[in-house]
């Protein structure tokens, strides 16, 4: 396997911190925002689960590539 992102909705009660600038990755009501998950494998082996606000990941440029909807 190998390590990809997905793009989704920031939904109620996420308690994720964003792997590039560490703020909370918070559900706003009414805001909408989105959030860049990725599940990051070593050599074929899950090792963790990373979030990213979206601006956060397009600015970390892209670490695990286009994230998918």
């Amino acid at each position: 396997m190998n390590s990809r992102a997905v793009l989704r909705q920031v939904e109620p009660g996420n308690t994720a911190s964003c792997a590039r600038c560490r703020a909370p990755v918070k559900f706003v009501a009414r805001a909408q925002l989105r959030q860049v998950i990725a599940n990051v494998y070593d050599n074929g082996t899950w090792i963790r689960v990373e979030h990213y606000h979206a601006d956060c990941y397009d600015e970390a440029g892209q670490p695990y590539g286009a994230p998918a909807d």
